[in-house]
Formats: structure tokens, sequence, C-alpha cells
């Protein structure tokens, strides 16, 4: 099953994180199928790949929970019903 999760990068104490399609077995930090955007919780910054989220999405990927919840804030599930 593909998952969207996050990516930890970034420096101890100043973490960030990349938002990737990885399969579910796969380590958290392993190697990701695709990139799909990034995201700095010290500043709340994110940038998001729309196509590739909605692409992924409609190919049955399954968010975790943190990742749903910025989608959520970016309203990409409203754009994914818009292409269905």
């Amino acid at each position: 099953m593909i998952k969207l999760r996050l990516k930890r990068f970034g420096k101890k104490r100043e973490v960030s994180y990349r938002i990737v399609a990885v399969n579910s077995t796969s380590r958290r930090d392993g190697r990701p199928l695709e990139e799909l955007g990034y995201y700095n919780p010290r500043t709340d910054e994110t940038r998001l790949e729309m196509p590739a989220i909605v692409r992924r999405l409609q190919q049955g990927a399954q968010p975790t929970k943190t990742v749903q919840h910025i989608l959520e804030k970016a309203n990409v599930f409203e754009q994914l019903k818009a292409d269905a």
C-alpha cells in the first residue's frame, strides 16, 4: 500500500519535513517513490505539488493523520472531489 507521509530532514532542533509517497513497509527516512511537497512546522509553511498529490490520492494512496490535516488545510480534498 502506498502512503503519503512525512520524511524528516534538517538540523537537530531545526526540523523540516518533506511530504512523500512511499511504500507503507519502508522506513520513515527511506527512499520515497515521489516527493510531493514540503512542510515546516516552525513557520507553518507548506508547499504542495497539487496535481501530483491529487493523482496519488486517485490511485488509492492513504495519507497519515498529520498529512491528512495538512492537505485539509490546503483544500486538496475539495479539488479531488472536483476532478472526480
